[in-house]
């Protein structure tokens, strides 16, 4: 299960300009109430390892959205068990962000956003050495930044601190998805002094990550928007070219995020040309 390119963290452009400034994290409702109460005969008649279980095996339904619901709420209710496994967390907030970045409905993404905060802020608190943690409170952070634009200014900073991290202790997490994540918000947060944003520092960390993983999709998208951020026009469509034939290899082979990720593509060398 793999983090979301095309609107998560990649859809920050912009919002770090907002006026309003709200802390991007706040105090934490207790496990028990994190999400919507859980409904279902799949859910609190199994116990929490079925839960677990079943939980994954809706989650691989992906893109079907029921299932997606069903995951969510099977996550959550094996994370509400006493000494719950850090999978159910993390299962709860990869879910939670999928849901995110597929939902019509503002105010429901909005909710999903911030339950997705939570989730991750509980993850890293119960299980602070686990870097994927921090690496899925950091990408939660951003979707939140996103449907709640008030949280970006702060979501920024917190972003990067946690970005920062997860490249010392796990570069090659997630396909390098510290080095590429971090590369996209350099690319579009504001420069000095506003921000940091950095498109060199952007473009250094593009590389890095197609370097590790030359052959995963978004690694070479975000390659191709620092590159074009870079004056470097002719590079930026190769790579974004090397993307979207990537990405429609993986929808070929039924991989769930291609169909995101090859959109992205085609819109980005429509810009590009």
């Amino acid at each position: 299960m793999k983090e979301i390119v095309a609107r998560g963290a990649a859809g920050l452009a912009g919002l770090f300009m907002t006026v309003a400034c709200t802390s991007a994290l706040k105090e934490l409702p207790p496990v028990a109430e994190l999400g919507a109460p859980a409904t279902g005969t799949e859910v609190g008649r199994q116990g929490d390892r079925a839960a677990l279980e079943q939980a994954e095996i809706e989650f691989a339904k992906l893109p079907e959205m029921t299932a997606a619901l069903r995951a969510q709420r099977l996550f959550l209710e094996a994370a509400r068990a006493e000494g719950a496994p850090v999978a159910a967390y993390l299962g709860a907030a990869k879910a939670t962000a999928w849901l995110v970045e597929h939902e019509q409905d503002g105010q429901r993404r909005k909710d999903l956003a911030t339950e997705g905060v939570q989730i991750s802020q509980w993850c890293r608190r119960l299980y602070p050495s686990d870097v994927e943690c921090t690496y899925r409170l950091a990408l939660a952070v951003g979707q939140q930044a996103r449907e709640r634009p008030s949280t970006a200014t702060d979501g920024l900073d917190v972003m990067v601190d946690l970005l920062n991290q997860v490249i010392a202790v796990a570069p090659d997490l997630d396909f390098a998805g510290g080095q590429r994540v971090l590369g996209l918000v350099l690319l579009r947060a504001p420069g000095w002094p506003t921000g940091p944003g950095d498109p060199e520092l952007g473009l250094e960390l593009a590389e890095a990550a197609v370097e590790a993983f030359p052959d995963y999709p978004p690694n070479q998208l975000v390659l191709g928007e620092a590159l074009r951020d870079n004056d470097r026009r002719e590079e930026a469509e190769q790579a974004l070219e090397r993307g979207l034939s990537l990405a429609r290899a993986s929808l070929e082979a039924g991989d769930p995020d291609a169909s995101d990720w090859t959109t992205q593509a085609e819109e980005a060398l429509a810009k590009i040309r």
